[in-house]
């Protein structure tokens, strides 16, 4: 069972040794009229059988489509045994780790974490966990200023190929606290951020520039030159990065000369299932130098007296999760289930299977964009190396066509009308190593029997 459920002779057990006879006295000092009888409009309760029926029927309309969003939350094949080690007891209801002694495995799999993504950013210290990459990003910049104590503006240069959403909530979290976020623009033609037009930022007091690698649209920015740029400025540099790319990128930490102050980004794609939206679980690695200024926890390795390693939560005082005055952020968490699905997801694949899994990213989303530039009459928004994301440019506009595609039970891709108006009909499509060749055919074969539907509908030919 995964609960222990009490008995009415354990309740009352339990209400004699506290002294009361009922569990309404524990909230007597709630006024009569703020107490509520019953709660109009819930249904009765379920039994057992009716919600698992009830939950298999709501998860029967989602349906099983195939898959070709990507715009920061990805499908990406999961090992069986990752969830049926996180699932187990010691894991799965385990609390904060507050009590070394009581805790050495949970301890152990953050610091593997920690280690991991340590090497793959090619930095010197990462944490052990975050909310997800948004907030990751908005406690990235937060943290830059912190730590750059000869800036004195608040000011960071964000630009438009980082990931909308995460543009909006670094925003939020971040303006009440006096930080300006500018925002760059970038090459309508080539989907990167424009270098020179950080010229006119060159002898300004500017706290930090944030790089995302590969960008949004799945282009790959000349993260070196950008890198130099702030390096060269006084700046530093904050690198947002698809943990998955690090095997055949080079990692924030090698950027232009001196490499990123800090990297952060999204783990959902090392063994987090797509779920309705989260939950996720962001990552934060950093310079040495830097590391008390860090947000989240951190899990150290020693040794004990008798010279047995052991693990414990380091460098930050418990105050940085329970006192709001004395902590480093208030945001800071361990989303320490996740995190544990990554680190046995990436123990299992290890780096030449990490690779492997890049480079059918890469390849599938090549004969994507192939597959359907030849045959549907679209066309790739933007030339040079990408991930495994691109942006494709329809002659109509993308709504209609994704929700033909939705009824033959194809996810065809995300809409950029909203937040890239400038681009026309423009549609962000993904492939990662689970699409096979068969699903792309399907896709194509369904995409130019729809837009050949809709040209027919209009009086035009294909």
């Amino acid at each position: 069972m995964p609960y222990i459920p009490h008995t009415d002779e354990d309740i009352g057990a339990m209400l004699e040794r506290i002294g009361i006879r009922d569990i309404d006295e524990l909230f007597d000092e709630i006024p009569k009229e703020l107490r509520i009888d019953s709660l109009p409009g819930v249904p009765a309760a379920l039994t057992e059988m009716e919600v698992a029926r009830l939950m298999s029927e709501r998860a029967a309309q989602d349906g099983r489509p195939l898959n070709f969003i990507g715009a920061g939350a990805y499908e990406h094949h999961i090992p069986a045994p990752v969830w049926a080690i996180t699932t187990r007891g010691e894991f799965y209801s385990a609390y904060t780790p507050y009590q070394a002694e009581a805790s050495q495995g949970t301890l152990q799999v953050m610091y593997e974490f920690q280690s991991m993504i340590a090497s793959l950013t090619a930095m010197d210290v990462s944490n052990a966990s975050l909310y997800d990459g948004a907030s990751a990003l908005a406690e990235a910049c937060l943290m830059a200023v912190r730590a750059h104590r000869r800036s004195k503006s608040a000011h960071i240069l964000v630009p438009v190929t980082v990931n909308p959403a995460w543009r909006r909530v670094a925003r939020v979290i971040t303006e009440g606290q006096g930080l300006v976020l500018e925002e760059l623009p970038y090459c309508t033609e080539q989907g990167t951020t424009i270098p020179q037009v950080l010229e006119r930022y060159a002898g300004q007091d500017i706290t930090a520039l944030v790089i995302q690698q590969p960008n949004f649209f799945g282009q790959l920015e000349d993260a070196d030159a950008l890198a130099r740029w702030a390096r060269a400025n006084g700046a530093q540099v904050i690198a947002v990065t698809n943990p998955v790319s690090l095997a055949l990128l080079t990692p924030p930490g090698e950027w232009g000369e001196g490499g990123a102050d800090i990297a952060c980004g999204e783990a959902q794609p090392f063994g987090v299932p797509l779920s309705s939206g989260g939950p996720y679980v962001g990552f934060m690695a950093t310079r040495l130098e830097h590391v008390r200024q860090m947000p989240g926890r951190i899990a150290g390795r020693t040794v004990d007296l008798e010279g047995r390693t052991g693990f414990t939560l380091t460098l930050q005082a418990r105050e940085q999760h329970i006192r709001r005055g004395k902590a480093t952020s208030n945001i800071c968490t361990n989303q320490g289930l996740l995190m544990t699905a990554a680190t046995i997801y990436l123990s299992l694949l290890g780096p030449a299977g990490l690779a492997r899994v890049a480079g059918a990213c890469v390849a599938r989303t090549r004969e994507l964009v192939e597959a359907l530039t030849t045959r549907c009459g679209v066309r790739a928004a933007f030339p040079g190396p990408r991930f495994h994301e691109a942006v494709l440019l329809l002659d109509r506009p993308v709504v209609p066509v994704l929700e033909s595609l939705a009824a033959a039970g194809i996810a065809g891709g995300y809409d950029l009308a909203r937040d890239f108006p400038e681009l026309g009909h423009a549609l962000l499509v993904c492939a990662t190593e689970t699409r096979t060749s068969a699903d792309i055919e399907t896709y194509a074969r369904t995409l130019h029997r729809t837009l050949g539907r809709a040209a027919a509908a209009a009086g035009v030919r294909p």
